[in-house]
């Protein structure tokens, strides 16, 4: 006897937080929704945000913090849905949260206060969520209707909606699946890469800062395109901190990028005042003030560091300070997805509609999250897409 299917109106491929937030949305319209993940538990990447602490959002947001071939694509959905309704969510649920700076918003307590948020409204939504669900096949029929083959059955719907997530963090059961389904429909796809991911080092780089690991310094990271100011992590495999992941999401392979490590300073005329007022003094120490030591000795060498005040030329103190604010350093590579936070690239913007995240190809398919190509900035860029893309699908699913 052939599988008789469970129908439901509304079928969400991934237990996302773009997922959770459609299914949210859809629900509270009266429509049967039905969540679908592979993995064992909702919402994994919720849980493990933010150290644990879920950055689940930005006091300041806009379009300028998002890449995308299309960079006005995410304007509609950050408009409609907006920080401050995300934050009222929050408050309503009486959710301690501290803002750090750049206006990045924390847990007080856990992630797991946002992720059990999103579920009692789901709840309340009647929504129901399957876990250890595998795909085997989507298919549409005559009728327009989705068909979807899984691990524990069928089940039909009107409105398919894919919030699989991307390719980030292989262990939180990243899967290409939602790209599949793309190109299963004829969607083309941009490129994806790794995003928000640590930097390695060529061989060379990686032998003379191995020392440095654990070292964080308050820096300026930019290429020819862009710059951000925040602090960069020295680490046994090669670069980390905010600063880098921010600026790895605009670097190409083979690029160098820039380092200032004493943005507040003017290392020049520093170094120029103390060697007036101590020339006797040694460098290191002069810089000991404002840098860790084995930082300096590692870009400087020993031999300079050694060195009297009085024995540095203008020549000399130019090329120091030239060396500490615009250190040049091409990275090896990153470290992938299996670090990286996000996917940059994905389902191309301009097959969908940007108000309600349809599929221009295909009536009643849906894209939202991160297999969309629209990739945030580090700083709860990323999950404010997600509550905002989740948002718009679920208001016409």
């Amino acid at each position: 006897m052939p599988t008789v299917a469970t129908t439901t109106d509304v079928l969400i491929i991934g237990a996302s937080a773009s997922g959770l937030m459609c299914a949210i949305e859809a629900g509270k319209r009266g429509r049967s929704v039905t969540v679908l993940d592979h993995a064992s538990r909702p919402g994994k990447k919720i849980l493990m945000s933010g150290g644990g602490r879920c950055n689940f959002t930005n006091t300041e947001v806009s379009a300028d913090n998002f890449i995308s071939h299309n960079p006005h694509f995410c304007k509609s959905a950050l408009s409609r849905y907006t920080q401050w309704d995300f934050i009222a969510m929050v408050d309503k649920y009486h959710i301690p949260y501290h803002e750090r700076d750049h206006g990045k918003l924390f847990c007080d307590n856990s992630a797991r206060d946002i992720l059990q948020m999103l579920l009692a409204e789901c709840s309340k939504a009647h929504a129901t969520i399957r876990l250890d669900c595998h795909i085997k096949s989507i298919d549409r029929d005559e009728r327009k209707a989705f068909t979807v083959e899984t691990s524990p059955g069928t089940f039909r719907a009107s409105s398919l909606v894919i919030a699989s997530g991307g390719l980030s963090i292989p262990r939180m059961c990243a899967s290409p699946l939602g790209y599949k389904v793309a190109e299963q429909f004829g969607h083309h796809i941009w490129p994806t890469t790794a995003g928000l991911v640590p930097f390695t080092l060529q061989p060379h780089d990686r032998e003379r800062l191995a020392d440095l690991s654990g070292i964080a310094v308050a820096s300026i990271v930019s290429n020819a395109r862009i710059q951000f100011r925040d602090n960069i992590l020295f680490t046994h495999r090669g670069l980390s901190g905010p600063a880098i992941l921010q600026i790895s999401s605009y670097w190409k392979a083979g690029e160098t990028i820039s380092i200032n490590l004493l943005a507040e300073l003017d290392v020049l005329d520093f170094l120029k005042t103390r060697r007036a007022t101590q020339p006797n003094t040694r460098l290191k120490t002069v810089l000991a003030e404002v840098l860790p030591k084995r930082l300096m000795l590692a870009l400087l060498g020993e031999k300079t560091v050694d060195k009297p005040l009085q024995e540095l030329s203008r020549h000399r103190m130019e090329a120091i300070a030239r060396q500490l604010q615009h250190w040049q350093i091409k990275p090896g590579g990153t470290e992938g997805y299996r670090t990286a936070e996000v996917t940059l690239g994905g389902i191309d913007c301009n097959e969908l509609s940007s108000r309600t995240m349809e599929s221009s190809k295909v009536k009643g398919l849906y894209f939202i999250g991160e297999v969309v190509d629209v990739t945030g900035w580090l700083g709860g860029y990323n999950f404010q897409w997600a509550w905002s893309s989740g948002w718009c699908a679920g208001q016409v699913v």
